[in-house]
């Protein structure tokens, strides 16, 4: 599994939340340090961390240890950008895949990292799955990095260029939830 970079998408104003989703505390810990930890524990290496709303209050109160920080100035336009902030930021590295964790997904655990990142290869296309739909975390072989670049667009990421191609779905329902945090009375639906 080494060569597979963690991508932490973690930019946006979570305008429905209230607030930047980065800065929100969950069991102690602030998502987006939460991820970060995830796909370290996950065996990730290098990881990115997109930041863009709240750039600089994230960096004072977030540890982000071991990783590297990409600012995205285009956050507002929605996802789509922050994915491209991140695979050129890889682009030097030698990544065989990357592996995408949006902040707001506090279920995703290091076993989910694992199984989904054990398909890593440079044609590889993999995600989990939750209750049989395509979740995340999302594996991108670096052969596909730059059409997920071209394709991401507004909040979709990469879902655009992925609808049109066959991707491995591990079932992580044993290791993980696939709930997202869009709003302050998600943050304890299950206990992962």
């Amino acid at each position: 599994m080494s060569g597979v970079a963690g991508i932490v998408l973690a930019a946006g104003a979570g305008r429905r939340f209230g607030m930047p989703k980065a800065l929100v505390e969950y069991r102690g810990t602030l998502l987006v340090d939460r991820a970060a930890q995830v796909l370290a524990a996950g065996g990730c290496a290098p990881i990115v961390v997109v930041l863009g709303a709240a750039a600089d209050e994230v960096r004072e109160r977030a540890a982000l240890t071991g990783v590297t920080v990409v600012i995205n100035p285009d956050w507002p336009t929605g996802m789509g950008s922050s994915l491209r902030a991140a695979l050129d930021a890889l682009a030097p590295t030698d990544a065989t895949a990357a592996l995408v964790l949006p902040v707001d997904m506090p279920g995703i655990g290091p076993e989910a990292v694992r199984r989904v990142a054990a398909h890593a290869s440079p044609t590889a296309l993999a995600a989990a799955a939750h209750h049989g739909i395509r979740s995340h975390p999302v594996l991108l072989g670096r052969r596909h990095w730059a059409g997920a670049s071209q394709a991401a667009t507004g909040d979709a990421g990469a879902r655009g260029y992925l609808k049109d191609r066959e991707v491995t779905l591990l079932s992580c329902d044993d290791v993980s939830e696939g709930f997202d945090i869009d709003r302050p009375e998600d943050l304890d639906p299950v206990d992962p």
